[in-house]
């Protein structure tokens, strides 16, 4: 008797379907790379070549997404403290007034 007759509850837990989703999705990843890898048209040596530059590639795309990304922090920097000094004067002088 399972856990859901026991407890009169009919509905399936939903923590254990997503695990076990999650698991077979990996599971189902891994083996298509491994299809691909093995069923490839090219030797090791090209498959080496290629996977290296598309290596390289993400590499470079990641880098330039960490240069893009640290730019517009610091514009957000930049921003914030225009925006501070802005409207400190503002709080100050609601602070100074009498309710």
């Amino acid at each position: 008797m399972t856990d859901c007759k026991r407890s009169g509850d009919d509905r399936p837990r939903e923590g254990g379907s997503l695990g076990m989703a999650l698991t077979f999705l990996l599971v189902g990843i891994g083996a298509g790379a491994l299809a691909a890898l093995l069923l490839a048209p090219r030797t090791g040596r090209q498959m080496r070549r290629a996977l290296r530059r598309q290596y390289e590639d993400a590499r470079d795309a990641v880098g330039d997404l960490s240069d893009n990304a640290g730019k517009v922090i610091e514009r957000g920097a930049d921003y914030a403290n225009v925006v501070r000094q802005r409207v400190e004067p503002i709080g100050r002088a609601l602070n100074r007034r009498p309710w």
